[in-house]
Formats: structure tokens, sequence, C-alpha cells
């Protein structure tokens, strides 16, 4: 392992069993997937053991057309409880093993005041390549009093990230794939131009892991610098939706670097209908 804040295959089913632990699948499918995961059944067919589903869109925010959006303090608190989650529990989001959407989860979590959340390595993937134990159906557990309390200082809105992006006060860091950023494919979500924020950089979160598993340090800070991230000043993420801006914002964190995040990503940016500048290339 490379951080406190990723545990492995091994850890995990080592602590099982302790009563402050709690495992949440995060499995959570790509934007135009075709046909449709069927996540719940999924879930069901074969999950962790004890691992309680979070479906990251019923925990966000119901009343925007914009998608894993925030919510407020006193919905998400009251649905996390609901799952039986409590902000002094050791807490380990697993997705598919790709980085996917574990990180988000990870995210919201900590800034809505958990204390300990950890994302597995490699995910049900990986679980699954080292033989370890399965179960089948859904998994209740009692309910609990999450108490949250946003740290909005970690979101950035989009009049704050177009005046950064002017300013060039910190860098804007895109998540998306290479051919989404430069607008040389259509986004799969419809409405949306293609492009990329002025002045922004890429670092597609595909490139963070290696055979499923987060890179080590050395190999990921020069995957940044790869890309044109000076480590040294202020990062903004951003991505699609939100989702994999937060892995990104994770794997800085596991680097020492504390990354802001952009909420509304490129589904509000890049809206067709609003005004925002968009770059090519």
């Amino acid at each position: 392992m490379t951080s406190s804040y990723l545990v492995s295959p091994h850890w995990l089913e080592k602590h099982l069993q302790d009563d402050n632990l709690i495992v949440l699948d995060c499995r959570k499918a790509k934007p135009g997937t075709t046909p449709p995961r069927p996540l719940e059944e999924e879930y069901r067919d074969a999950h962790i053991p004890g691992a309680v589903y979070f479906d990251v869109d019923k925990l966000s925010d119901q009343t925007t057309p914009l998608p894993h959006m925030l919510a407020e303090d006193a919905y998400f608190a009251r649905e996390a409880g609901k799952l039986g989650i409590r902000n002094d529990q050791t807490i380990v989001a697993y997705d598919d093993g790709d980085f996917f959407s574990a990180p988000r989860i990870w995210w919201m979590l900590r800034h809505y005041g958990a204390k300990d959340v950890r994302v597995l390595d490699g995910g049900i993937n990986a679980w699954r390549a080292e033989d370890r134990p399965l179960e089948q159906g859904e998994v209740s557990r009692p309910p609990q009093t999450f108490r949250a309390a946003f740290d909005r200082s970690q979101v950035k809105s989009v009049k704050e990230v177009s005046e950064l992006s002017q300013s060039g006060e910190a860098q804007i860091v895109d998540a998306r794939a290479a051919g989404r950023f430069r607008g040389e494919v259509p986004e799969p979500r419809p409405g949306l131009h293609s492009g990329h924020i002025p002045n922004s950089l890429n670092v597609p979160f595909t490139l963070l892991s290696a055979d499923g598993r987060l890179k080590k340090p050395d190999a990921l800070k020069q995957t940044f610098i790869d890309q044109g991230v000076d480590l040294e000043k202020p990062v903004v993420a951003s991505c699609g939706s939100g989702v994999t801006a937060a892995a990104l914002v994770f794997a800085l964190a596991t680097l020492g670097v504390d990354a802001k995040l952009y909420d509304g990503a490129w589904t509000e940016w890049g809206d067709l209908n609003a005004q925002w500048p968009v770059e090519k290339g």
C-alpha cells in the first residue's frame, strides 16, 4: 500500500469483523455504458461480506438537474444514517477496481465529517482475483446518526473556476479521457460541447493506476508532472460530472497535495445553453 487512505484486500479481510468498520459497495457505471449495468443486481449477486450498497446518486442533491451534486448537510446525514454510517467509523469504499467511483465516496464522506475513510486498492476485482470470500443478498445495518457539516472550502463554483481559468492562480486539472478533453470525440452526455475549460490541464483518471492498483508514489508523482501539473501550486480538479475529479483529489492526497474540486464540472461548464468559453486541442 502507498497511503493511509488505501487498504489492501488482505487488510480488509483481516478486519471485516471489527465492530467499528463499515464497508460500502460503491460500484458505478461509466456514462454512456450500454446496455445499462444492473448495479444493484450485481451487488446482490456478489459483494464483499457485510458490504452495504451505496448509491451515490441517491445521496446527492435531488433538486438540481446536474448529476451527483452535493446535497445539503441534513439530507446527506439522514440518508447516510439510514445505511448505518456514522462519523466515527472506519469506512472502506470499493468500486470495480479502476478508481472510478470509490474516490468520490471517499471525498464526500470525509468532507461531510467522517473521520476515517479509505478506499480498497484494486476494488472488488482485486478481491476476486485473490479468491477472497463473497456473499449474496442485501445487507441492512441498524440506522446510525451521521452528523454532517460539509467543508465548503473544498468545492469551487463555476464562477470561481472561471476566475481561476483567467488568472492562473490555480491549475485546473481535468480527469476526462484525452479525446474528450481535446474535443475530438463527443461527450457521452447529450447537450454538451466538446472541449475543455480554457487553460486547463488533462490528467485522465485512468493514468492513476496500473493493473487496477494505485501507482506507487514516485510513479504517481511523475504521472502528474508528465501531464504538466506543478505539484507545488494549487490544484482544482474537474471532469465530466464530479466523479473522476475526486480520483484526482484522492491521488493527490496520497502525495500530500490538498486539491479542491469543481463539482459542476463539464456538465455545467460545457452546457450548450451556457456562455462559458470552450477550448479545443
